[in-house]
């Protein structure tokens, strides 16, 4: 195992300086040396801001440096499935933003690609690393609310139908492939399997509601293409059953995003954010609710969870995973 971690960021969107930076920064064994994105310009002056000294603006560049063990891709989706499977060929580790990839077909051959090369391949699911959805899973698992029947979860947010509104390549189905299904209908997805039991069916409907606004690169006018609402009943093997609905066009009323779960002896709800939301409350039939007591980072205000995230993926490639929280690309697809 290296002693530090040299590591690439390919991609110099927000996020990446919002998550993927510091996050790999902020680990006493890890460097972000690199950084590449489409935009040189841009990408110099994120780079100068936190101090990285290369930048590229062709991935193959970056990918060709032997000396870099790990690369993190935080591109529009279209990207992610050719960079991932030239990161792993060249012998890198690798951690994708999600949702992996564009569909199912290119998922299958990242998955693939991950298993042959024996490298560290993961997908980010920040919602993994809450100590509040880590608090609803073992409360559940324990019994805590008797057998779970019914869950539900939601994602919402309203500002895409405002006037002053943009589009980016979220809008646009040739560099996302979906819209608010990819984008967090997988977050969806993984907080089901992950905190409950792995979905086996599932029957839902898209929306999109046709408007045109101007592109936030280039001024132009021009059309959504993608999902701007989802919604979907789901079943598990054991006959659990739920729902989730995740939109950018309605707006969130009455507090948090949760998670939800009922149980014959009551129910629980964890709050659904990046860390500076973190809540569990526990509603047992025969009792009044309670909050159930979460570490101390829980309640820093802070988005915790994407450092948390960042340093798992370190960790694993140093040979420290924490099994069975970190989500491979096998979760991904």
């Amino acid at each position: 195992m290296p002693d530090t971690l040299l590591c690439g960021v390919i991609g110099a969107g927000g996020f990446a300086e919002t998550c993927h930076i510091p996050g790999l920064q902020s680990h006493p064994q890890a460097q972000v040396v690199a950084l590449c994105g489409r935009n040189e310009a841009n990408a110099r002056a994120m780079a100068d801001r936190n101090g990285i000294p290369d930048v590229y603006a062709s991935y193959h560049e970056l990918l060709a440096r032997e000396e870099i063990d790990a690369v993190c891709i935080v591109t529009p989706n279209a990207a992610h499935c050719p960079i991932a499977l030239t990161a792993l060929e060249a012998g890198k580790h690798v951690f994708c933003e999600k949702p992996l990839s564009m569909n199912a077909c290119e998922a299958r051959d990242m998955e693939a690609a991950a298993r042959r090369s024996g490298r560290v391949a993961q997908v980010a699911f920040t919602f993994r690393f809450l100590h509040g959805l880590e608090a609803l899973r073992g409360a559940v698992r324990a019994g805590k609310i008797g057998r779970p029947y019914f869950a539900r979860v939601r994602f919402e947010g309203g500002r895409d139908l405002h006037p002053d509104s943009t589009l980016a390549w979220r809008h646009y189905a040739e560099e996302s492939g979906a819209g608010v299904l990819q984008d967090m209908g997988s977050h969806c997805l993984d907080l089901l399997n992950f905190a409950l039991e792995p979905v086996t069916e599932v029957c839902g409907t898209m929306l999109r509601v046709s408007r045109a606004r101007p592109d936030r690169k280039s001024g132009a006018l021009r059309e959504v293409t993608t999902d701007d609402l989802a919604g979907a009943y789901w079943r598990a093997e054991s006959g659990l059953q739920g729902e989730f609905m995740v939109s950018r066009v309605t707006k969130l009323r009455g507090g948090n995003n949760e998670l939800e779960v009922f149980g014959e002896e009551g129910s629980i709800r964890a709050a659904l954010s990046r860390g500076h939301a973190d809540t569990v409350t526990l509603e047992p039939l025969t009792r009044d609710p309670e909050s159930l007591d979460l570490p101390e980072e829980s309640r820093s205000g802070t988005d915790y969870a994407l450092g948390r995230m960042m340093h798992a993926f370190a960790d694993s490639i140093l040979g420290a995973p924490t099994p069975g929280v970190e989500a491979d690309f096998s979760d991904g697809r």
